[in-house]
């Protein structure tokens, strides 16, 4: 009889195969063996063997002189599949886009992926500048209003499992200290709602609250607005719509039954 158990090398390569795939969906810009091996720490004759295959079925492409590589084509086929197989999603989209009509901000839905937010759908305000989509991009939970929500769903020593020992920073306001952190997600907890200003883009306020159509909440609503719009008047009307559209998006999802 043939064993059942995967060959050990083979589970090895199928590591190192999608450890790859994120190093270069994270990179800004594509990175060289070189890079790659300095950030994956893999010998290079394993990362010239599974870039080869890689580029050969399309997941991995590279640059004009062939030495620097990024995702290929259908690392977005794999990407889009996945969005068009979430059924909550279609529900989520139709929530944005009432709240954008109520705020007139720019709004987001995303999933927490551990100690990360991944950025699921995404309305801008009519009169944005910014041309780049997040979807599919991911973000640190502890600095996002999305990824305090979601925190705040957690125990503090559910977070702390979650979080890496030390927390990076995207701005000079990004809450790097723990303890400031936990105070923060308390007071998410007390209002049902989380505020940042400016922790993950300068210039740049949000608000959001969880979607309570699973325990612990995974998804969560936020909406965005210049900081300098963020008065405490315009964040209480902002909140109130935030978790108005977000209870009204929990309880659509609960009754189709997704779970």
């Amino acid at each position: 009889m043939p064993s059942a158990q995967p060959d050990a090398s083979t589970v090895k390569s199928a590591e190192r195969t999608v450890r790859i795939l994120e190093a270069l969906a994270a990179s800004p810009g594509r990175l060289t063996v070189s890079e790659l091996q300095e950030r994956l720490g893999y010998p290079r004759s394993s990362l010239h063997a599974l870039i080869r295959t890689l580029r050969e079925l399309k997941w991995v492409e590279a640059d004009d002189s062939g030495s620097a590589f990024g995702v290929g084509p259908h690392a977005l086929l794999s990407g889009t599949a996945y969005l068009d197989r979430d059924p909550a999603l279609p529900y989520a989209n139709e929530a944005l886009e009432d709240l954008r009509a109520e705020t007139g901000y720019t709004v987001h839905f995303a999933r927490r992926d551990d100690a990360y937010v991944l950025y699921l759908a995404s309305r801008e305000a009519r009169d944005t500048v910014r041309v780049v989509s997040r979807v599919g991009r991911r973000l640190p939970a502890h600095l996002t209003a999305l990824g305090q929500a979601l925190l705040a769903e957690l125990t503090t020593a559910e977070v702390d499992a979650i979080l890496p020992a030390e927390l990076p920073a995207l701005t000079p306001h990004t809450v790097t200290d723990r303890a400031e952190l936990h105070a923060e997600l308390a007071r998410t907890r007390d209002r049902g709602w989380a505020l940042e200003r400016e922790q993950g883009t300068a210039g740049v306020s949000c608000v959001s609250a969880p979607v309570h159509y699973r325990i612990p909440a995974t998804d969560a609503i936020s909406c965005s607005m210049p900081v300098a719009a963020a008065t405490e008047q315009e964040v209480a009307r902002v909140a109130r719509a935030v978790v108005s559209h977000t209870t009204a998006l929990a309880g659509t999802l609960r009754r189709h039954g997704i779970r």
